[in-house]
């Protein structure tokens, strides 16, 4: 099973001190069922919007950080906000998913519960929310100090010209030129091209 039910308490262990409280108030209010997924590669959490046959339902990946589990929850309890008001008749990551979901970080950030390098980041991603909760490139780079350290892993804009790296899926690239605001990489075995984003996470190859 890629999730697990734990006791709404143990919350506290995923989240930032003093963020517990409004967190959960939100879950209470639209009676939401809340269950942490081991790590997905694609996604970081998901909302799936409430039935006849059950509640709201979001899940978060348990391996994040806590402030971006709690930015990724967030993210997903902006989600059932603009379903409580449009339902599915507006865009899912369209202005009205933007306004609530830069209104509900406006409140967290007003009681100063994210440290500044993080506020900062958040404050200049609210001019225009990503779709993905931890999209922007500058916010991805920052959360990362909060991390648990592997010192295998990198960013792709951290590996060396040429250099060789591993996606989580096994394949092998050579790191090429940067066009535009990707980087063009060569598949080792298959010699095709594909693009890259800096803030994608990679395992760098070191050779001697």
């Amino acid at each position: 099973m890629p999730k697990k039910e734990v006791p709404i308490s143990h919350l506290q262990d995923y989240l930032p001190a003093g963020t517990y409280e409004p967190v959960l108030a939100y879950l209470r209010e639209y009676k939401v069922h809340l269950t942490i997924a081991r790590e997905r590669k694609s996604i970081l959490g998901d909302y799936r919007h409430s039935t006849h046959y059950a509640n709201h339902r979001i899940s978060v990946n348990g391996n994040l950080n806590q402030w971006s589990f709690l930015i990724t929850l967030l993210h997903e309890l902006a989600h059932l906000l603009t379903f409580e008001r449009y339902g599915n008749r507006v865009m899912s990551h369209g202005v009205e998913w933007k306004t609530f979901y830069s209104a509900i970080l406006a409140r967290f950030l007003e009681h100063g519960v994210f440290p500044a390098d993080i506020e900062a980041a958040l404050k200049q991603s609210l001019r225009n929310p990503a779709a993905s909760s931890c999209a922007e490139d500058g916010l991805i780079r920052v959360l990362r100090k909060y991390d648990q350290k592997n010192a295998s892993h990198h960013l792709v804009e951290e590996i060396t010209p040429d250099g060789l790296f591993r996606t989580s899926d096994g394949r092998v690239f050579r790191k090429g030129e940067k066009l535009r605001k990707r980087f063009r990489c060569v598949e080792v075995r298959t010699g095709r091209v594909y693009l890259f984003s800096p803030v994608y996470e990679v395992e760098w190859l070191l050779t001697g």
